[in-house]
């Protein structure tokens, strides 16, 4: 199934991607989270994207992302991003971009094609993805003295309709994955994800998550951080000790009586919604992107929007586009 994407040409969009290991083994020892977190800040600043949180695990990672409206970048911005790229070049290198700058100046033919190989590489999701997964590919097989493939397959993505309940959920669901590994309380105490770079003081993740729970209002980071804790652990906003998933035989009973829990207990189980529903939503923001699909691709199946259960308050009646035939919570 083709990647179902927003036109960056035409609006900014925001994106749940996630990728494994080969196999699912469990490589990543916590320096190796450590380089691949820094090298998720260092591309997307070069790809020009917004992280809004992530997690990086033993044998995956996940990480939401805004991908912007395309505008014009001045070579000005693109050198400062190239250099963010390479922030140590070789001497070739070294040497290359000091021609590639004199030729900018002229707007000779070297300049329109670096400008044009530089731009490809920006303002997307699946060239940010490629660039991660290569870069450090390079990193790990290099320190580990091994050769081969490293991640499993192509990355899924879930695009994620931009309105605040919805990326919420999704950011949360993403900082949880710790505590649903049992790794953790909390996820302030998971260096490797969003959550706790915030918590820590990192100002682009604080900006990002008061965009979330604040609607875009300048509450300060005090009031965001109450807020978002209330989705992470309910009322009270206190970790819990219960940092696994839920009983599964609970959820069957609650599934089975159409009944609901809590969203803070919902998102301690795994949701295959999120990470396998190609696109996640309300009703009609899922049916337009399947149209959208669909004349692009020339298909015209029955496929149809699918709501998710209301095993809890979604905020937002959620849908997804994809109907999961496989165990969908826990």
């Amino acid at each position: 199934m083709a990647r179902i994407k927003v036109d960056a040409v035409k609006a900014a969009a925001v994106y749940h991607a996630m990728t494994r290991t080969v196999n699912g083994e469990h490589l990543l020892d916590d320096v190796a989270k450590e380089v691949l977190r820094k090298q998720l800040w260092q591309i997307a600043d070069y790809c020009g994207l917004e992280i809004i949180t992530y997690a990086v695990m033993a044998n995956h990672f996940h990480v939401l992302v805004r991908v912007p409206r395309k505008e014009p970048i001045s070579d000005r911005e693109l050198i400062r991003r190239y250099r963010v790229l390479y922030p140590n070049p070789t001497k070739y290198q070294s040497a290359q971009f000091e021609v590639i700058q004199s030729q900018l100046k002229a707007n000779g033919a070297e300049a329109v094609a670096w400008r044009e190989r530089q731009t490809a590489m920006m303002g997307d999701l699946s060239p940010f993805m490629k660039l991660v997964k290569q870069r450090f590919s390079v990193w790990y097989n290099r320190t580990h003295q091994r050769f081969g493939t490293l991640w499993s397959e192509r990355f899924k993505s879930v695009l994620v309709q931009a309105k605040s309940g919805v990326l919420r959920t999704m950011a949360a669901y993403i900082d949880l994955n710790p505590v649903r590994a049992g790794l953790v309380n909390d996820p302030k105490d998971y260096r490797f994800c969003g959550y706790a770079e915030g918590v820590a003081g990192y100002q682009p993740i604080q900006r990002s998550l008061a965009r979330l729970v604040d609607n875009g209002k300048s509450l300060g980071w005090s009031r965001t951080h109450d807020s978002y804790r209330q989705t992470l652990f309910g009322k009270g906003a206190a970790s819990r000790t219960d940092r696994s998933r839920i009983d599964r035989a609970e959820l069957e009973k609650v599934l089975k009586a159409k009944g609901r829990l809590p969203l803070h207990r919902v998102l301690r189980c795994r949701v295959r919604y999120f990470s396998d529903g190609a696109v996640l939503g309300g009703h009609a923001f899922v049916l337009k992107h399947l149209r959208t699909y669909q004349t692009l691709t020339g298909r015209h199946s029955r496929t149809a929007p699918r709501k998710i259960p209301r095993i809890t308050d979604w905020e937002v009646d959620l849908s997804t586009l994809r109907g999961l035939r496989r165990t969908v919570f826990g």
